[in-house]
């Protein structure tokens, strides 16, 4: 017999294990990271070509930091200025 399990209970079981709490925490970090870029881009009305010509950078870099990869804190820093916005780095 299958036995249905919610996700969210089996989340919170495999977060148990320390090695995949901390990849889930580094990619939970990364995808944040993205949505704040990609939200943050289309209140201000840009396009990811607009914001990159703005910032300095090629449009490429927005469309990899839109798709979860890092990026330098300066290149995020440019980014910020581009938007009109100020960078904050927390650890909490």
């Amino acid at each position: 017999m299958v036995r249905n399990i919610l996700f969210d209970d089996y989340l919170a079981e495999q977060l148990k294990n320390p090695a995949f709490k901390a990849g889930f925490d580094a990619e939970s970090a990364r995808l944040e990271s993205a949505v704040a870029l990609m939200t943050a881009r289309e209140r201000v009305g840009l396009t990811q070509r607009e914001l990159a010509a703005r910032a300095n950078v090629p449009q490429s870099t927005i469309a990899r930091i839109e798709h979860g990869y890092n990026a330098s804190i300066d290149t995020t820093s440019k980014i910020a200025v581009a938007l009109g916005k100020k960078l904050q780095l927390e650890f909490k």
